[in-house]
Order: C-alpha cells, then sequence, then structure tokens
C-alpha cells in the first residue's frame, strides 16, 4: 500500500480494535512516565552519539532516495547529529509505538497521524510544543492544520504532509441519469441519488458503515452542522439537527439508494464499485485516480474530479500526517530540530511534488505547483491536484482529536444501521448512541 493509499482509505483504519484492546494493556506503562525519566533506546552508532531516531510509515523503497538525501543535508548543517532512519510497515506501526512508548524505547521522531496520536497524548506521552516551537515558527504552518494536532489547548505534533477528499465522478453515468454536474451538497447528493438509481439502474455512490472503518459518515454529521460533543465531553447530538443526520443515511438506505453491503464492507468496496461502474461517485483522494487508471482504463476516461460534498455549513475535510516527539526522548532538542527541518516550506514542497500530497506551510502551498495546470498537462490527476489544494482554506479536521473517539463512532454507526433495519426508530437511535456514548465518559 503506498503512502498515497493510506491516506486515501482512510486513517481511520488506525481504530481497528484489536490495537485499542493492545492500547488499554499498554497505556498503564505510559502513565507512570515521568518527565524525568531517561529513554533507554540503545541503538548507538560507532562513535557513541546517540542517533535521532526518525520512524516513518511504508515509505520505502519509492522514496529513499529523498530521505537519504533530506537526512544527509540535515547531518551537515548540524555536525555532531546522526539521524537514524527506521521505515514501518503501515500494518505495524501502531503496536510498534504503542509497546516501544510503554517501554521507553520509542524513535525520537515519529510519523503518525492526530487521531492515533492524540489517543497517547491524552496519556501526556508526547512533548509539549507550546514552549518548544518558537511562535514565529509555528505561524508559517496553516492554522487549521496545526490546530489538529492539539488536544486540550496542548500541541503535541507538527503538521507534514495533507490531503483532502474530493469527488471522482463518472462522466458518462451522469450524462446517462440527465446530470450535468456533479452533487455540491448531501442535499443534492440525495435528489440526485433516486434520479441516477431510476435511469441507469446504478447506484449515486457507496460509503461504509463499518464501525471500525472509514469515518467519512460521522464527517458528514459536522458538515450538516451537528455537534457530536460538548464542553465536557457528553453527546451533543441527540438533537434535532442530530436527527436529521440520523434520517438522512436511513431515508437512503430504506430507499434502496444505498448498496445493502454498507453495512458490511468496507472503503475498499466504493472504490471496487466505482472501478466495475456500478457507482457513479467516489468519494476519496485524487491519489486514486491512478489506481483506477491502473485496474479500469475504461472508466478512468471517463473520470473527472469536483470538491468534496459537504453540508449547510460549507465544512471539508483534511487529513493530516504530523511528526510527533516522545516526551522521554532523550535528545528533545536534536529531535525537534530535525522535525521542524522535514517540515519547512522547502523540505514540504519537494515531498509534497514527489509524493502527490499536500504541503501544510503557508509558503509551500502558495506555490504555482497547486495553484494551476499547465496548458500542456490536462489529466485528472493534475486537475485534482489543484481542486484538492483549493479546498484547504476551507478544509479542517471534522473529528477534533479526542479520547476514545472510535467507542463514538461504533456507538452511531451501529445505531444507525438499526435504524435501517427498522429494529429502531430514528429517534430511539439517535438516545441510545447518545446513552452509549455518555456512558463510556461517565465511566
Amino acid at each position: 500500500m503506498s503512502i498515497l493509499q493510506t491516506l486515501g482509505f482512510r486513517i481511520k483504519t488506525w481504530k481497528k480494535l484489536g490495537i485499542f484492546a493492545l492500547l488499554g494493556l499498554l497505556l498503564s506503562w505510559v502513565v507512570s512516565c515521568s518527565a524525568g525519566n531517561i529513554n533507554t533506546k540503545a541503538t548507538q552508532s560507532n562513535s557513541g552519539i546517540q542517533p535521532v531516531e526518525f520512524w516513518t510509515m511504508q515509505l520505502q523503497p519509492e522514496f529513499t532516495d529523498y530521505f537519504n538525501n533530506l537526512i544527509g543535508s540535515f547531518e551537515q548543517e548540524n555536525p555532531g547529529v546522526k539521524v537514524r532512519w527506521v521505515d514501518v510497515p503501515w500494518s505495524a506501526m501502531q503496536s510498534k509505538i504503542l509497546t516501544a512508548v510503554a517501554a521507553k524505547t520509542a524513535p525520537d521522531v515519529v510519523n503518525l497521524n492526530p487521531d492515533f496520536a492524540s489517543v497517547l497524548a491524552a496519556r501526556n506521552a508526547w512533548l509539549d510544543l507550546d514552549a518548544k516551537v518558537p511562535a514565529e515558527v509555528k505561524a508559517t504552518y496553516l492554522p487549521n492544520i496545526w490546530q489538529a494536532s492539539t488536544l486540550n489547548g496542548k500541541s503535541f505534533g507538527i503538521p507534514w504532509y495533507l490531503t483532502t477528499r474530493l469527488t471522482i465522478y463518472n462522466t458518462d453515468l451522469l450524462k446517462q441519469a440527465g446530470i450535468s454536474q456533479p452533487p455540491a451538497t448531501y442535499t443534492e447528493l440525495a435528489q440526485m441519488a433516486g434520479q441516477i438509481k431510476q435511469k441507469t439502474g446504478k447506484y449515486a455512490f457507496f460509503t461504509t458503515l463499518v464501525p471500525e472503518d472509514s469515518g467519512e459518515v460521522l464527517e458528514s454529521f459536522v458538515q450538516m452542522g451537528v455537534n457530536l460533543v460538548d464542553a465536557q465531553g457528553k453527546a451533543a447530538f441527540n438533537t434535532p439537527k442530530g436527527k436529521a443526520a440520523f434520517q438522512y443515511w436511513v431515508d437512503l438506505y430504506k430507499n434502496g439508494l444505498l448498496p445493502r453491503e454498507v453495512l458490511t464492507q468496507g472503503h475498499r468496496h466504493a472504490v471496487e464499485l466505482y472501478q466495475a461502474g456500478e457507482t457513479a461517485l467516489l468519494a476519496s483522494g485524487p491519489e486514486f485516480l491512478k489506481t483506477i487508471a491502473t485496474n479500469a482504463p475504461a472508466i478512468a476516461k471517463v473520470s473527472a474530479t469536483a470538491p468534496q460534498i459537504t453540508g449547510e455549513t460549507g465544512k471539508k475535510n483534511v487529513a493530516v500526517m504530523n511528526l510527533v516527539i516522545p516526551r522521554n526522548s532523550d535528545q528533545p532538542d536534536a529531535a525537534l530540530k530535525f522535525a521542524l527541518f522535514v517540515t519547512n516550506s522547502e523540505n514540504q514542497l519537494a515531498f509534497a511534488k514527489r509524493a502527490n500530497v499536500l504541503p501544510s506551510t503557508i509558503q509551500a502551498l502558495s506555490d504555482g505547483y497547486f495553484k494551476t495546470v499547465a496548458v500542456a498537462d490536462t489529466s485528472s490527476v493534475e486537475k485534482a491536484r489543484v481542486v484538492s489544494a483549493s479546498q484547504l482554506e476551507q478544509a479542517e479536521v471534522l473529528i477534533p482529536a479526542m479520547k476514545d473517539l472510535n467507542v463514538l463512532q461504533k456507538a452511531i454507526y451501529e445505531n444507525i444501521q438499526a435504524a435501517m433495519l427498522g429494529e429502531k426508530t430514528v429517534d430511539q437511535a439517535v438516545a441510545d448512541a447518545a446513552q452509549e456514548w455518555n456512558a463510556k465518559v461517565g465511566s
């Protein structure tokens, strides 16, 4: 799985239940850590210098040269500092970092995402960056993106690369349905879904309600103006707007406008259906255009991109990758210096161009590469990059970092499913989901 697929699948795969079971076993170790504890990481260079150990997620071999050159430049500018790069398989990162943090053998800089990093941030596992990063440096990053790596008013991560969701659509299917433009809002989506099904026999789109998979439906609540939790962390969605959001998804399912597999299949199935020509729309990252071109060239030829679908708030999502520094690093200053070097505007721009992602600094994002498509290059991938970048000013991490987010998503998804299957009324489903979450918060 490539760097882009990991973002384009989405970040919510961090919430696999097995990992959170492991987390429960290890967090008691983390809680007992104190700021004075010495990191017992034993990987020293032959010279006796303790290296800055840097973990990334599945970036080899595609980015081996990039990081070797980046590290070489940093070491040249900082004599006496050595960086040891370890690339960890995507599927293994969660268990490895949890074990390393608990055993106080964690790397000095690690690439995570705000969702998962916030779980350990709640246990004070990461270095508090507010006292370490100068205000003028912090101001170089997009403010809404920096905010994604904060918890309880404290900054625990430095933003790195980003992606925003797009609407990839099949122009032929929309034309057959008599639709000239893809939907921009959830209201338009519901209207067009019926028209597409009636005219073509196909579904408009697929979204998953599998609790451990994509958070797209949960994000739609926020886009529709629903507050998920209040200032005390208790359920805030048992409201008219919250009930309307539940009703929206239940109606689509009961009216036969969502495939039955939304209850059992994950986001990967959405890609498969789109590639097979069975759905007209795919909500995903622009990187999936390359996947579609490889797996379904005929579909790729009739595919185009538009901004992501949103609700009455106009809010749009962004997926963030960040760099965090364990609180027990034995050389936090060198680690922070390296993390800021990796994420400075010059290096972010170079990485974003190579990886087809978006940078998180204001200067890098202002580069013409993200503003216009070269006249000679009219590919869907190039157009998608510009559309994706144009959304960043409106984009934010729609689900803020919070403890036990997976529990909230599970409560809402399972109760929507129950309402879809006629086992509960919408009112009862909303009330039960709120009660389940509040019981967790109370415990």
